[in-house]
């Protein structure tokens, strides 16, 4: 397709580049639907004339379908899926043809970046602020049981793929796109600091123009819909754009005290209402997975806690099960207290199925699909929910950040951010930074169609400025305001975070050998002739057990971590997270 104005001038400075074989750095800031994939693909193309290779990262596997169906339809078979939910075979087939020089295109989440491409020259990191990129601890398919009856843990190193991917780009010669709606702090920082180009594309495409005829003739929309476009439509020919979709804050405190108890504000209940009215879709989002998040006896106060990690069991309804969302136990749903032995039990909180629970209660013929890690049990089966709702089967998609990035769906003119409070409170310094993410990323994907658009956030705290910059589009005003945050409290970007953490069956030996290697670190840093090196902890993390075993931590704020902790003996135990991004 031709190209916008604003896609044309990025793309020459990026072509430029790619033509002198410069190794270079890209920021490619964009709001959501300016029409990043293209620059993606063309940068891809540019790679395969030269006749080198491409490695396009995604954040999660669910969009790789999207992401695929696009790319496939360009380059045919000569790209290639990789992810972890593919099975050995897959994975095998996979890597065999890229070893045999058959795959010049290999799109996946992070491990997609360690595929043997002999002829590297690109590397696009699609979404580079999502913390998906960052390797975690190994999940375990414990079902309940205790930690000492469990395999030994696979020891996996803690790599953020975009720094691996800088790298590998610096070691292939080969060029780096990063794109994002939201660029993380730190790459931001960087590309203001001259380290990577800062390339922009704030206005939004005017996509979907050829599907107008289909859309009315399958879905009934009325041809009033598009009477007031042109005004809202900016340029001219092939390179006119779109507004960013109108975001509405509000206030739950105010709906409470009106008299409205429902998880439905006012104006998203008559906002969903009209959508259903004319036959468009709907997302709700909320970052929360089963039906209730803590289960309370109203007698005694007891809460229904899992034995091994100490966190309240997540309400299930449709398994009528209480879970732990870290080590997989189960137990059924109460019906007495186990405490007190009290028949006041009530469930606390929401999550997607509770959100899709009231929907169909007040809108019987509304159908809907609820898109979690609940309802993903193969890589195939995001593919299936994506193409049930695309094709319109579907009125409604409830889901948690799955659905926040990347998804062009144009029917969608309505997304609700049923509680946008989840991440804005966690004890963490990137709260404000998620939270913002977040909400910037599931509020783009409202109007990216002929349709328009508009997205409701629902918040307790209308007057923080995560939640205001998100509802403007603003990415400056909330870069400059958290950044000064970040200085004046000594967090990344402007200085390295890294966390060390130990795990311990028993609470008292945990916190005497977590004691006893914080008086090493700070001995290292006495030493030290330079200044700026400090250590907090150690301390128990947010969630304190896991897996039956208790952990602890200490979180290390110094210029070059590495050189520090070279001087000191680590005991055996501990993990060293060098730029966390977790510290929950």
């Amino acid at each position: 397709p031709p190209l916008t104005s604003d896609q044309q001038a990025v793309w020459n400075v990026i072509q430029t580049a790619m033509q002198a074989r410069q190794s270079e750095v890209f920021l490619l800031h964009g709001v959501t639907g300016s029409g990043k994939t293209e620059i993606y693909l063309r940068a891809v193309d540019e790679m395969l004339r030269q006749g080198r290779q491409a490695i396009v990262l995604l954040p999660e596997i669910g969009l790789t379908p999207q992401m695929a169906h696009r790319f496939g339809a360009r380059f045919g078979r000569r790209i290639a899926i990789w992810h972890s939910m593919l099975t050995t075979g897959e994975l095998y087939d996979t890597w065999r043809r890229v070893r045999a020089g058959d795959v010049d295109v290999v799109l996946g989440p992070r491990s997609a970046l360690f595929v043997p491409m002999a002829r590297l020259g690109l590397i696009v990191v699609d979404e580079e602020d999502s913390p998906g990129y960052k390797q975690g601890e190994v999940p375990f398919e414990s079902a309940g049981r205790p930690r000492d009856r469990l395999p030994p843990e696979p020891r996996v190193p803690l790599y953020h793929a975009r720094d691996a991917a800088l790298t590998l780009a610096r070691l292939a010669g080969a060029t780096v796109l990063l794109g994002s709606a939201t660029p993380s702090l730190e790459s931001y920082y960087r590309a203001q600091r001259g380290e990577f180009t800062l390339l922009e594309m704030p206005r939004r495409v005017m996509a979907h123009r050829g599907r107008l005829a289909d859309l009315q003739a399958r879905y009934g929309v009325a041809r009033t819909v598009y009477r007031s476009l042109p005004s809202k439509v900016s340029g001219s020919g092939e390179g006119r754009y779109l507004p960013l979709p109108p975001v509405q804050i509000v206030d739950l405190r105010a709906e409470l005290r009106a008299g409205n108890r429902s998880i439905f504000s006012r104006a998203l209940q008559q906002a969903l209402e009209r959508a259903f009215e004319r036959g468009e879709q709907a997302i709700l989002f909320v970052n929360r997975r089963g039906t209730a998040t803590f289960v309370l006896c109203r007698d005694c106060g007891y809460v229904a806690r899992c034995p091994h990690c100490g966190t309240p069991l997540t309400y299930h309804g449709p398994k009528a099960a209480l879970i732990c969302h870290h080590c997989a136990y189960q137990e059924p749903q109460p019906t007495r207290c186990p405490q007190c032995d009290g028949q006041r039990i009530r469930y606390f909180g929401l999550g997607t199925e509770r959100v899709e629970q009231v929907v169909h209660e007040r809108w019987p013929q509304v159908r809907t699909l609820r898109w979690d890690r609940d309802t993903i049990r193969h890589h195939a089966a995001h593919a299936a929910i994506l193409d049930l709702f695309t094709s319109g089967l579907a009125h409604v998609l409830v889901g948690t950040q799955m659905v926040a990035r990347g998804l062009d769906l144009p029917l969608v003119t309505v997304v609700g951010v049923v509680a946008a409070d989840t991440t804005l409170d966690l004890p963490d310094f990137r709260a404000a930074e998620r939270t913002f993410q977040l909400l910037t990323q599931v509020a783009g994907r409202a109007g990216r169609g002929l349709l328009g658009g508009r997205t409701i956030i629902q918040t307790y705290h209308p007057d923080h400025y995560a939640v205001v910059a998100a509802a403007e589009h603003n990415y400056t005003r909330f870069a400059r305001r958290e950044l000064a945050f970040r200085r004046e409290q000594g967090y990344p970007p402007y200085v390295r975070l890294t966390r060390l953490y130990y795990e311990d069956a028993d609470f008292s030996r945990g916190r005497a050998t977590a004691a006893a290697f914080g008086e090493t670190l700070r001995a290292a840093l006495a030493r030290e002739d330079t200044i700026g090196g400090d250590l907090i902890g150690p301390v128990q993390p947010f969630i304190p057990r896991r897996h039956g075993r208790h952990r602890w931590q200490l979180l290390l704020r110094h210029p070059d971590p590495a050189a520090l902790l070279a001087t000191v003996d680590i005991p055996q135990g501990w993990r060293v997270d060098v730029d966390a991004v977790d510290i929950l």
